[in-house]
């Protein structure tokens, strides 16, 4: 009689479905995912099973699990070879498991064999507010995309300025593909790699409201920065940037998603929204902004917004943001490359208006959003952090309340 074979539950991340917006790997407690410049993998030898990457991930495509014998576990090399997932093996002694061990599948292996605690490694909210609606998410996917017709691109940055940002917008026409705003679409850049495969879909921002750019069309909008170098600094030409940004009218842009179900708009009037961004992270920023414009009245709840970018020329939608009347929104603009000045960050300015900043915080009426580069999270968790602690607010008892009531979000990449 032959032994029972030690399985294992191994955790797969769906190449078809992903959308490399690296949320997963940043979120990863263990740093059990990885990634090249065609997969995101998770390295059998590491994880845990926590959980902790499944809630943050907008597509489901991190939620995949398969029964394999231990010492056949898929390798990190196979991975990240792989088009799609490979069909569930049968195996004796198992049960087919296609979705996570906590997650509520139908499958999965014996409980003695898997039962790791889930795990909250985010530090911003992976649940939506409370007043916001219930979103449509992946309407529409790689084999079945949204066809959408460019009606406007509109450079939002100064010319002749090395920061090339566009706001470009697209029309679904009698297709529906309902929005809300702090939701993401993909677009498919047309073509190949090198390798010869499709290129994949690339994550932007919706920076409408859900009625539209145009009110009462089936449109949306997006803020795009074309790609010109790495992060190194190297000369690159970011294939789907670039394809939007020289997207003229009339063209057909396929499109997948929407995404995202927790970085959503409160949808409550009194709501007070504190917005934090920097570059094309203002798009969700906007999208919020424009919803509440549209539907103002005496009483609503306060609108402070802190964006930040290396000048103001670079700071797409300036125009258009010193228009904005100033009893409706409070705005603080922080340059980091402003000639004969010291850099600035939005996070200073957070701590020079600590006062306002703190006021919000004690309110339970506020809701935190923060978009941008990876790299401002640290400098805005350490603004809120101190401005709490120099009033008399603990942070430490705030902060995974407003996580948990979906007042807290971040989305940096």
């Amino acid at each position: 009689m032959s032994a029972t074979p030690d399985i294992l539950k191994q955790h797969l991340i769906d190449p078809v479905i992903c959308i490399r917006c690296n949320t997963c790997e940043e979120t990863c407690p263990v740093d059990a995912i990885t990634h090249d410049s065609r997969n995101y993998v998770v390295d059998p030898d590491i994880c845990n099973g926590c959980n902790a990457c499944i809630s943050p991930c907008p597509t489901g495509s991190i939620d995949n699990w398969r029964n394999v014998v231990r010492v056949k576990a898929y390798s990190l090399d196979e991975q990240l070879g792989w088009d799609e997932l490979p069909q569930e093996q049968e195996i004796e002694g198992a049960e087919t498991a296609t979705t996570s061990p906590t997650g509520g599948g139908s499958g999965g292996a014996d409980e003695t064999t898997f039962t790791p605690p889930p795990v909250d490694a985010a530090r911003g909210s992976t649940v939506p507010p409370k007043s916001a609606p219930r979103p449509v998410v992946n309407s529409h996917t790689l084999k079945q995309p949204a066809v959408a017709t460019v009606t406007g691109n509109f450079r939002v940055t100064e010319l002749g300025r090395d920061y090339d940002t566009h706001h470009i917008v697209l029309d679904f026409g009698s297709s529906p593909f309902p929005v809300l705003e702090g939701q993401s679409i993909g677009i498919i850049p047309p073509g190949t790699d090198a390798h010869g495969r499709p290129h994949h879909a690339r994550q932007y921002s919706i920076a409408s409201p859900r009625d539209g750019e145009r009110p009462k069309y089936n449109n949306l909008s997006l803020t795009v920065k074309r790609v010109t170098s790495d992060h190194a600094g190297n000369p690159v030409r970011g294939v789907a940037s670039n394809y939007v940004c020289d997207l003229q009218k009339g063209d057909q842009v396929k499109v997948i998603g929407p995404f995202g179900s927790s970085f959503l708009m409160a949808d409550d009037p009194k709501a007070n929204l504190l917005m934090i961004c920097t570059g094309t992270g203002s798009a969700p920023m906007r999208a919020m902004t424009e919803r509440r414009r549209r539907l103002r009245k005496d009483g609503d709840g306060k609108l402070m917004l802190f964006f930040g970018a290396r000048t103001k020329e670079d700071l797409p939608y300036f125009g258009p943001l010193m228009n904005l009347p100033k009893d409706f929104i409070d705005i603080h603009l922080a340059f980091s490359r402003k000639e004969g000045q010291a850099k600035t960050y939005v996070q200073d300015l957070m701590r020079e208006r600590a006062s306002d900043v703190a006021a919000l915080l004690t309110n339970d009426a506020t809701h935190i959003y923060v978009c941008g580069l990876k790299g401002m999270e640290d400098g805005v968790m350490d603004a809120l952090r101190f401005i709490a602690d120099q009033h008399g607010i603990a942070w430490k008892e705030l902060h995974p309340r407003m996580k948990a009531e979906g007042r807290l979000h971040l989305e940096t990449y």
